[in-house]
């Protein structure tokens, strides 16, 4: 003879029918109420899901973005190595201000005017400074706009300027 536990505590008296009869209902309401888990579960999965595909797409976004910006880089660099202008035998010292700080770069005498005039630019790849031409500058600064690219200000003298009749050599070295 097989006495269940409920049958047990009521023998003893322990535990009387009404209590008896309210635990068998809650344990029933339990037992109802676990599709309701089960579905709210598989909501959670399912934005648990929708989270990581969020996720996903973010990450191969910054990835594309990441991959868009090398190219964009590398096509810069192979525009400047095309480009550049050679240096070599260049005595006259140009100066120009770089990330806050006065340097120096040796050019020819026909460089040195050019650069004073704003028809090169001067922009640093892999540490060095090389001359490139005006309108590769301009290529540059679609490609990548956060390369520093250095190009000498002409400035406009107005007409009420008093010092408009004494203008500054542009051979004077500073």
């Amino acid at each position: 003879m097989v006495n269940s536990l409920q049958a047990q505590l009521l023998k003893s008296g322990l535990v009387d029918e009404k209590k008896l009869k309210q635990a068998q209902r809650a344990k029933k309401k339990a037992a109802k109420q676990e599709p309701d888990n089960a579905k709210s579960t598989a909501a959670a999965i399912e934005k648990a899901r929708a989270e990581k595909a969020e996720r996903d797409r973010q990450l191969n976004q910054q990835k594309r973005e990441e991959a868009e910006r090398k190219e964009r880089e590398a096509q810069a660099k192979q525009l400047i190595d095309q480009h550049k202008l050679d240096r070599a035998g260049g005595e006259v010292a140009y100066q120009f201000v770089s990330k806050k700080k006065i340097k120096r770069i040796y050019v020819t005498q026909e460089q040195f005017d050019k650069l004073s005039r704003a028809k090169l630019g001067i922009v640093r790849v892999s540490g060095q400074f090389e001359l490139i031409p005006l309108e590769i500058v301009d290529k540059l600064a679609e490609r990548v706009p956060h390369w520093p690219v250095v190009v000498a200000e002409i400035e406009e003298v107005s007409e009420d300027d008093p010092y408009a009749a004494f203008k500054v050599p542009d051979d004077l070295m500073w």
